[in-house]
C-alpha cells in the first residue's frame, strides 16, 4: 500500500495537468493528471502536498484545501490512498516537469482529456464543489469495476 497526493491547481478558471509522457515504466502513462506524489518517511499528507507540487511545478502553494481520499484497489499495481487536494494561491513560475508535459487547461475541458475512469467521477465531485468526501475506485487492468462514495 502507499500513500499519495493529487492536487488540481487552479488559475483564471484552468487547473494545471500534467501529461504523464517520461517515465520508463509509470502507471499512468499517456494519461493527464493533476500533481502531485508518494509520501516520504514522516510527511504528512500537507508535507507530501508542497513538496511535491513545488518539485513538480517549481509553485509553492499559499492557499489550498483538502478534499477528499481517494481509495484506488488494483490488480496490477496494489492499493493506494491518495490525498486530493485544490490549490487557488501560489507563488512562482511553472517550470518543466521531469515526469510529463504540464499545460493549463480550462476546468470545462479536463474531463475530455484522456484520463482515468475514477477520475472523472472525483473530478466532476470538485467542479461540482461537494465537501470532503471518501471514494473508492477498484481496477482490473485500466477498467473501473466498482464505485464506492462516501459523503463525509
Amino acid at each position: 500500500m502507499k500513500n499519495t497526493t493529487l492536487c488540481y491547481i487552479e488559475k483564471d478558471g484552468k487547473y494545471l495537468m500534467l501529461l504523464r509522457n517520461k517515465k520508463a515504466v509509470d502507471e499512468n502513462s499517456g494519461k493527464w493528471i493533476g500533481v502531485g506524489g508518494k509520501f516520504e518517511e514522516g510527511e504528512s499528507p500537507e508535507d507530501c502536498l508542497l513538496r511535491e507540487v513545488f518539485e513538480e511545478t517549481g509553485l509553492t502553494l499559499t492557499e489550498y484545501r483538502f478534499r477528499g481520499i481517494v481509495t484506488f484497489v488494483s490488480d496490477e499495481w496494489g492499493t493506494e490512498y491518495m490525498h486530493l487536494f485544490t490549490a487557488t494561491g501560489f507563488t512562482g513560475e511553472v517550470c518543466a516537469c521531469d515526469e510529463g508535459q504540464l499545460c493549463w487547461i480550462a476546468r470545462e475541458d479536463v474531463l475530455s482529456l484522456n484520463i482515468w475512469e475514477g477520475d472523472r467521477i472525483f473530478l466532476k465531485m470538485l467542479l461540482e464543489d461537494r465537501p470532503f468526501f471518501s471514494i473508492k475506485l477498484c481496477y482490473e487492468g485500466e477498467k473501473l469495476v466498482s464505485v464506492d462514495v462516501h459523503p463525509m
